[in-house]
C-alpha cells in the first residue's frame, strides 16, 4: 500500500499561523469565489470563527476591526469583500516605523541614571532664585543616595558637587559653597528601613495551634 503523505514543509506558509491552516484554507477559498455576495457571507462567517478562536481579544478595543484587518492580511490583500471598516493597504502594513531616539546616558556615571540628567536640565531652565536652589540641593542629595546605593557606604560631598558640575556642563557649581548634604548614615538608614518593611510584609509568622499546645501540656 502506498500513502501520499503531505508534510508541512511542502505546504505554503501561513501568513498568520495563530489561526491554523484550516482558517487559511477557508480564506483562500473565499478569495476564489466568483460571486461577491457569497464572498461577503463567507467573509463574515470567517471573521466570526476567528473571533471564537481568540476569545481573550474581545476586551481589546476595536476587536472586530482587528479581525477584519487580519482577514485581508491573510488573503494577501486579494480578498474583494465589503468590510464595515476601511480596508488596510499593503503599503501601510509594510511601512517601516520611525526610528526612536537613542536614550541619553548620564555621562560615565551610570549609577545616577537618566532621570538625574533630566532633573538637572529642568533646574537649568528655571530662573535664579530660592526654588532653583532648593531643586539643586534636592538633586545633589538624590545623587548622593544613588552613589551610596551602588558604590560605597560613605562619600564626601565634594565628589557629588564635582559630578554635578560635570553633568550640568559647568553651569551648576557648588564646589566652593557651604552647602552640606544629608549624612550618609541617614540616607543609608532610610534604605535599610525600607528594606526591613518589605521583608516584614513578605515574612509571615506561623500560627500556633492553642489546642495542640494545651493537649501537650496535659500529657
Amino acid at each position: 500500500m502506498e500513502f501520499e503523505l503531505e508534510y508541512n514543509s511542502e505546504r505554503p506558509l501561513m501568513i498568520i499561523p495563530e489561526y491554523g491552516r484550516h482558517i487559511q484554507k477557508l480564506v483562500d477559498h473565499c478569495v476564489a469565489l466568483e460571486d461577491k455576495e457569497e464572498r461577503n457571507i463567507m467573509a463574515k462567517a470567517i471573521v466570526d470563527v476567528m473571533g471564537n478562536l481568540q476569545p481573550h481579544l474581545r476586551d481589546v478595543p476595536d476587536f472586530k476591526h482587528k479581525l477584519w484587518d487580519q482577514l485581508f492580511i491573510m488573503s494577501s490583500f486579494d480578498l474583494d469583500a465589503d468590510s464595515p471598516y476601511d480596508k488596510p493597504s499593503k503599503e501601510e502594513l509594510q511601512e517601516k516605523p520611525e526610528s526612536l531616539p537613542y536614550p541619553k546616558s548620564a555621562s560615565r556615571y551610570r549609577y545616577y541614571g537618566n532621570n538625574i540628567q533630566e532633573m538637572i536640565d529642568v533646574a537649568l531652565s528655571w530662573e535664579e532664585g530660592e526654588k532653583r536652589e532648593a531643586l539643586v540641593y534636592t538633586i545633589a542629595n538624590h545623587m548622593k543616595k544613588c552613589y551610596l546605593n551602588w558604590n560605597k557606604d560613605t562619600v564626601d560631598d565634594i565628589i557629588i558637587f564635582n559630578h554635578l558640575f560635570e553633568l550640568s556642563d559647568s553651569k551648576i557649581d557648588l564646589r566652593d559653597s557651604e552647602e552640606v548634604l544629608s549624612e550618609s548614615r541617614n540616607l543609608l538608614k532610610k534604605r535599610t528601613s525600607q528594606q526591613g518593611k518589605s521583608n516584614t510584609k513578605n515574612h509571615r509568622t506561623p500560627r500556633t495551634n492553642n489546642s495542640n499546645n494545651n493537649n501537650n501540656r496535659k500529657k
